[in-house]
């Protein structure tokens, strides 16, 4: 039996039809209910499926981007209390406004403690920054060289922070040098201080 012997044959005539044409139709039957039933139930189901793992792979981006996110917080905030410590160290290093007298004095005791002469100690005007104000002191000292080389040093030491600038050597008095220089001074603003300096900045700000 051919194709087109299946085509002619009539539906009425299927029982007495040989056993060949009856497995053939019996299979494409399967077939066509399988095909109707995909379409009917399995596709949404496919497609539910292929939507629920895009889903999935949504949240495991998410998931990894978060706790990324998380790892780097932790290790901002360690930098962040690293950072709070230098400062808070550094300022330990700085005066307040009632030592800077006691911060000069022991600058000049580092010249005298080096037997050097000093022919000039001015401190200057105060210039402030963000947290801190900064004195200039005018010096002349004389003495031999390694003698201020000594004193130099000596500075450099001290707990509070203290810079030389500006060195200038010339011959001095009896034979030995003579160095000027500019010392600067540091010390914190109070809240006082920072308070008016804050307010300074708002009423520059307005128009």
């Amino acid at each position: 039996m051919n194709l087109s012997d299946l085509n002619n044959l009539d539906l009425k005539e299927l029982a007495q039809a040989p056993t060949t044409i009856k497995a053939v139709a019996a299979a494409f039957i399967i077939l066509l209910i399988i095909g109707l039933g995909y379409y009917a139930d399995w596709s949404p189901a496919l497609t539910a499926l292929d939507t629920a793992k895009q889903e999935e792979q949504t949240l495991r981006d998410t998931y990894t981007n978060k706790k990324r996110q998380a790892i780097n917080y932790a290790a901002y905030k360690r930098r962040l209390a690293d950072t709070e410590k230098a400062l808070a160290a550094l300022l330990r290093q700085l005066p307040n406004k009632s030592e800077m007298d006691n911060l000069l004095a022991d600058v000049n005791q580092a010249g005298i403690g080096r037997g050097l002469e000093f022919d000039l100690f001015r401190p200057s005007t105060e210039a402030s920054a963000d947290f801190y104000a900064t004195l200039p002191v005018a010096i002349k000292v004389n003495g031999g060289y390694h003698d201020l080389g000594n004193f130099v040093s000596d500075v450099a030491k001290l707990p509070r922070i203290v810079t030389i600038h500006d060195i200038e050597m010339t011959p001095g008095k009896n034979g030995k040098l003579a160095m000027n220089a500019t010392i600067k001074t540091y010390r914190y603003l109070d809240e006082s201080e920072m308070q008016t300096k804050d307010s300074g900045k708002g009423k520059g700000g307005k128009k």
